[in-house]
């Protein structure tokens, strides 16, 4: 079973928080969010409190895990983006070719380890700058060796599929997406 830890900071987009963790767990895969504070109670962008399942503190090792995933949101991102351990991991995470994924402002993080150099990549509109060393695609979910990107709340169904279709198969992706109505939804549009 893959699995996978998602870091939250206070600030956070609680859908791009939420809905790939809901899609991934769905789809069996593992997942773990983890509060980057010294409390298990993490605020979203929105007021939401969401309860992490770790803290950062209380973890030695995340390099069990088959990818890193970061949400958006301000001031979540910036806090994210902040924070020496975190951004030592995703070097690490990086430097090991393994997998890292980041949504909205999120990738800005991934810009800022150097994770992005000589990738595509795609995030909100206004934070392209902090993509240092990426190709800004402006596309919903971008994919780059093992670097997935997504622009926006809009774009969380999309991210949290390509990301689960990734850690097991397009077939489980699609049995999900189908469940999930997803499939259904798409037709409207």
């Amino acid at each position: 079973m893959a699995k996978v830890y998602e870091f939250l900071a206070n600030g956070f987009e609680d859908i791009e928080a939420l809905a790939p963790v809901d899609i991934l767990r769905r789809g069996g895969v593992e997942v773990k969010t983890v509060s980057i504070s010294d409390s298990l109670m993490v605020e979203s962008a929105n007021g939401v409190t969401m309860k992490a399942d770790l803290l950062f503190t209380e973890t030695a090792d995340f390099m069990d895990a088959d990818m890193l995933l970061l949400p958006g949101g301000m001031p979540g991102a910036a806090n994210l983006n902040l924070h020496d351990g975190l951004r030592s991991l995703l070097v690490a995470y990086n430097e090991a070719g393994k997998k890292l994924g980041a949504i909205c402002a999120g990738p800005m993080v991934l810009g800022s380890v150097g994770a992005l150099k000589g990738k595509r990549a795609t995030c909100y509109p206004g934070f392209e700058k902090r993509l240092t060393g990426a190709e800004h695609t402006g596309e919903l979910c971008t994919i780059d060796k093992n670097i997935t990107t997504g622009k926006g709340p809009a774009a969380a169904f999309m991210y949290g599929f390509a990301i689960l279709a990734q850690l097991t198969s397009e077939a489980n992706a699609k049995e999900i997406k189908d469940a999930m109505l997803i499939t259904e939804m798409m037709k409207l549009h």
